[in-house]
């Protein structure tokens, strides 16, 4: 959280500022006041709890859970091998599948997975990237065979491989071939899935990695400027593309800064989109997020604090207006959320919606001295680390170079010093404490899991018609080696009953395999 020794603002603080070019109203340019004229007082924001464990049946069980207790959106979590292009019998995964999300190899697993959820009805978000594309396909052709129209499902992919660079980790091949799996997503729906989000420009993990507030919408927008670059390289229109973008951030624990920051982000994105990028369609200028609460500000000391962290984590998000919301179990420093953690992470939302009022007003922060000059600051500052990437050549060079990561990582450092010094307040781990702690119940994941999805993969492998999906696979590699879209051959090889490990290496040896420098 930035702070600074000032404590009163007043209209000296906003001297030469204009209502009419930093505000404007709802709805309009530069949309500092959120994307749409009656915000929430019109429709809520889209309560979308994050869910993922195990195998399939299991999170579809999780799923149906949580429609049944008022969710409106389904977010589904994956575990590290499907993010990783990785089948759960490699050496690799071994002791991961069905750890961190949902165990995804083939599209009898997506079957399972939304088995008695009508895709047409509902909004899906996917936290995938590197493996984006066919997480994607197989939700269509689940949506397909349930006798749903592609042109109308709803949903988001993350689809963001440029984050996973500096601040996740979870790629698989090197940023030219990443990023031209990007754009082919881009085409695909836009063809084939026009009301999908094809990406979710994310800042949530970026602030997860340590960031500062201004450091996360500045590499998430300098991102997102290079990804509609990458699009308008290969004939993508601007106007067509922009659209469908959307971005994920963080909503951390300093609750005006929070709020401030989303404000700030919509207008920088609106202004260089418009006058840099040279977008014309007012729609491309707008931006519209998903916001989680932040996972790293969870405590295993003294876990129920982590409800009220939450809460007050989900109002600034609120009141920055954001068009979803994931908000964390309480348990999640620990380990999975259990169901009862889950419902009331769900619950906490709902009190906000439905009791609080918040909701009633547009952008209720406005015109506040102490708002305005920190949404210009972090504006500010965001700008002129974009420039600095600007001078390095781009988001793409200056990951290559480490510019972003060495940035994160001294903010990280700093951050972690004012906690152990005890400047930066942590309640129930640096001041408060009870050494009396005892720990809720743990949501425990069945170590025979990962033998029983292995056995039905390899059972699963043993009903394919093998020449049929050799020539698949062929058809990938083929496609990689030219400039076709890959998701045709990929959703065919789909079809054929090929694995996310198979295709995966059917691309490898045209893409190779991204290493670090470091």
């Amino acid at each position: 959280m930035e702070t600074d020794d000032k404590h009163l603002y007043d209209e000296t603080d906003l001297q030469g500022w204009d209502a009419s070019q930093q505000l404007g109203s709802p709805g309009e340019y530069p949309f500092t006041r959120g994307p749409y004229p009656s915000m929430y007082a019109g429709r809520l924001w889209t309560m979308r709890q994050y869910a993922g464990f195990g195998d399939a049946k299991a999170t579809n069980e999780r799923f149906k859970a949580l429609l049944k207790a008022g969710q409106s959106g389904l977010s589904v979590a994956f575990d590290l091998p499907t993010q990783m292009g990785l089948d759960s019998d490699a050496e690799l995964a071994l002791g991961e599948v069905g750890k961190v999300g949902v165990a995804i190899d083939s599209i009898d697993d997506m079957r399972v997975l939304f088995e008695g959820i009508p895709l047409s009805e509902v909004s899906t978000s996917m936290t995938i990237n590197a493996t984006a594309g066919l997480l994607l396909l197989m939700y269509q052709i689940v949506a397909e065979e349930q006798g749903a129209d592609p042109r109308e499902l709803r949903g988001t992919i993350q689809n963001d491989i440029l984050k996973e660079y500096i601040a996740r980790g979870t790629y698989i091949f090197p940023a030219a071939p990443s990023l031209r799996l990007t754009t082919d997503i881009f085409s695909y729906c836009a063809a084939e899935i026009p009301n999908w989000n094809t990406i979710s420009i994310s800042g949530y993990h970026i602030r997860e990695a340590g960031s500062t507030a201004a450091q996360e919408v500045a590499f998430t927008i300098a991102n997102g400027l290079a990804y509609v670059n990458a699009a308008t390289s290969v004939g993508i229109d601007i106007d067509t593309l922009a659209p469908r973008l959307s971005f994920f951030w963080n909503s951390h624990n300093g609750l005006f800064e929070e709020a401030a920051k989303f404000r700030a982000a919509r207008r920088l994105w609106a202004r260089l989109m418009r006058f840099r990028m040279g977008a014309k369609d007012p729609a491309s200028w707008m931006m519209r997020f998903h916001t989680q609460t932040a996972g790293s500000s969870l405590t295993a000391q003294q876990p129920l604090n982590n409800v009220v962290r939450t809460a007050y984590q989900g109002l600034a998000a609120v009141l920055g207006g954001t068009q979803s919301l994931h908000t964390n179990s309480f348990d999640e420093a620990l380990g999975l959320p259990t169901n009862e953690s889950s419902l009331l992470a769900l619950r906490t939302q709902q009190i906000l919606a439905y009791e609080t009022d918040v909701p009633r007003t547009v952008d209720p922060l406005a015109g506040s001295y102490y708002i305005e000059s920190l949404t210009d600051q972090i504006e500010n500052d965001a700008s002129a680390l974009i420039e600095r990437i600007d001078a390095i050549g781009g988001a793409v060079v200056a990951i290559e170079e480490g510019f972003q990561q060495s940035e994160i990582e001294a903010a990280a450092y700093e951050y972690a010093r004012t906690v152990d010094s005890g400047e930066t307040a942590l309640v129930g781990v640096n001041c408060f404490v009870d050494n009396d702690d005892r720990d809720p119940d743990v949501l425990q994941i069945d170590p025979k899991l990962e033998a029983d999805q292995v056995a039905l993969l390899q059972q699963r492998r043993t009903d394919r018609n093998d020449d049929a999906l050799a020539a698949a696979l062929s058809s990938v590699t083929r496609a990689a080696e030219g400039t076709d879209n890959l998701l045709y051959p990929m959703k065919a090889a789909l079809l054929a009953g090929a694995t996310i490990g198979e295709i995966t290496e059917a691309l490898l040896p045209i893409f190779g395999r991204y290493r670090p420098a470091n």
